[in-house]
């Protein structure tokens, strides 16, 4: 009995072939690591000097994906790298090593959660109104001292912050940061957004939905390209630094000027980068749409591999 292979493709605009030569995958690895390591630099320095960093270190304090997990290359689910040794989650066969079957059938619920998220979001118009107003609901009535970085001080008076979310109102459509506001900010937001309720209300205008492109992006790995993953995180960095410039914080001892969202043209500033990051976010969505497609539909014939003879099983196994 001959051996199947999925039927995936390589990453779009790298080699079309499924067997990946050494000298090919490891430019790759090389390239991937040689990114990544640009962007790891300054966090690494810091946490070992123990210096936060509230702009920066958000990506690898609030996500779970380690610094040597991002920098850690993989083709993607159907790839075999010839000449590559023994890792986690890989399997060997007669032409190299290959992302291992298994691991596709053990996160197909996963995938096709993923996949039903991305697709209601795209689904629906970008909502540009809510100007960022999520962080100020963070330290809405606060003390500088309660506040989540009290190392770095607000731009306006607690009570003047607050009068903005009072003036303003909130209109966050994300669970994740909805559940980070105070207690007595949650009944001010026109919506109550949950877990349950998340394919229903995430949108693509909503900075922090398009920030977890890369949260979705990591957990799919080792099964979609690493070059999709560092896409996303590339592009979740560069929102985190709106996100915080809108906010009630004063950073620009960090370089970075506030976008003051209190004013009639703050808001129309936060309201184009907003639109800007929607449509720098629709195709890296479409992409993991498309990958999480095509591993579902992988999935039966890696099942049926996995039921195939043992003298079979074994090459995979």
């Amino acid at each position: 009995m001959s051996r199947s292979r999925p039927n995936l493709t390589p990453y779009a605009g790298t080699v079309n072939e499924t067997v990946l030569p050494a000298p090919v995958w490891r430019a790759r690895a090389a390239a991937h690591a040689a990114r990544v390591d640009g962007w790891l630099a300054g966090h690494l320095h810091r946490r070992r000097d123990g210096v936060p960093h509230p702009v920066e270190d958000f990506l690898f304090t609030y996500y779970s994906h380690r610094p040597a997990q991002l920098r850690r290359w993989h083709p993607g689910f159907g790839v075999v790298l010839a000449g590559a040794e023994p890792q986690r989650h890989y399997v060997a066969t007669d032409l190299g090593q290959t992302v291992d079957a298994r691991l596709l059938e053990k996160r197909a619920a996963a995938l096709r959660w993923i996949r039903g998220l991305l697709r209601a979001t795209a689904s629906r118009p970008a909502q540009l109104g809510c100007f960022g107003l999520h962080e100020w609901a963070m330290v809405y009535r606060q003390t500088p001292d309660q506040v989540r970085h009290n190392a770095w001080p607000l731009r306006l008076s607690p009570s003047a912050a607050a009068q903005v979310v009072e003036d303003r109102g909130v209109r966050c459509t994300h669970f994740d940061a909805y559940r980070f506001f105070t207690e007595p900010a949650r009944p001010l937001n026109a919506l109550t957004p949950t877990r349950d309720r998340q394919s229903e209300l995430e949108q693509p205008g909503c900075l922090h939905a398009n920030m977890d492109l890369y949260k979705w992006a990591y957990k799919l790995s080792p099964l979609i390209p690493s070059e999709l993953v560092a896409d996303c995180f590339e592009l979740s960095r560069a929102i985190r630094v709106l996100d915080m410039r809108a906010s009630p914080y004063d950073l620009r001892d960090l370089g970075h000027e506030p976008v003051r969202i209190e004013t009639p043209d703050g808001r129309a500033a936060y309201a184009a980068a907003q639109r800007e990051f929607a449509e720098r976010g629709m195709p890296l969505r479409a992409r993991l749409v498309e990958r999480c497609d095509a591993l579902l539909a992988a999935e039966p014939a890696a099942g049926e591999r996995l039921r195939e003879p043992p003298e079979v099983r074994s090459v995979i196994a």
